[in-house]
């Protein structure tokens, strides 16, 4: 059995849909997934990007485009009344919510569907404190312990070469994105193409560097 780690933020919609696909992308095969929150905003500083919703031109193109997918895939997508928005308060909900470990499935799904199910603020005060109470936190959100968790698991993703949200990781190998969970099935299903062909793009030289 292979064991996957998705590493996702609330804010992303395209975390949302590959969460949502997931179990279908890989059905019939043999594996086990830990869900990791982090924090999108710190990779984008860490590389020196932009987010997609921080250029106007890309920013519409990716909300038409994740209302399409949805659309395709059968799925309930609403944008939120606002996008982009602060997630911290989310995240550490959801890192909060277990005793201790990693939030299960359904956390996860509860606060990816709180953001992108109805249209709604995600970040309205009154709407976070019934979220709060359906999922009953076991750790007290704003505590030093769940900031340190919520930077844990960013350092993490960042240590592994995560650049983006969703990523999905198994044997040190990096899926990013909804549109990489048929190339992740080819990998679990044994496709030698990954052994062919994986490790030769670190021979490409570079060209031009800016």
């Amino acid at each position: 059995m292979k064991h996957i780690t998705f590493y996702f933020d609330f804010i992303s919609p395209y975390a949302y849909l590959a969460f949502e696909k997931l179990p279908v992308a890989l059905m019939g095969h043999s594996y086990s997934v830990t869900y990791k929150p982090i924090l999108f905003a710190a990779l984008l500083k860490h590389h020196g990007q932009l987010g997609p919703a921080e250029m106007p031109p890309k920013r519409d193109w990716t909300y038409r485009q994740v209302l399409w997918l949805a659309r395709q895939q059968g799925l309930e997508l609403h944008m939120p009344a606002s996008h982009p928005f602060n997630p911290l308060a989310l995240l550490r909900l959801a890192v909060a919510t277990p005793r201790q470990g990693d939030p299960n499935r359904y956390v996860c799904e509860t606060v990816l569907r709180h953001v992108w199910r109805g249209g709604a603020e995600a970040s309205d005060g009154a709407r976070l404190q019934a979220l709060t109470e359906q999922l009953n936190p076991a750790q007290v959100p704003g505590s030093k312990e769940v900031k340190a968790r919520l930077k844990t698991n960013t350092d993490e993703a960042l240590a592994l070469g995560v650049f983006g949200v969703p990523t999905l990781v198994v044997d040190g190998k990096l899926f990013w994105g909804l549109d990489a969970l048929p190339m992740l099935a080819a990998y679990l299903a044994g496709d030698p193409w990954f052994i062919e062909a994986w490790p030769g793009v670190a021979s490409v030289a570079q060209g031009v560097r800016r």
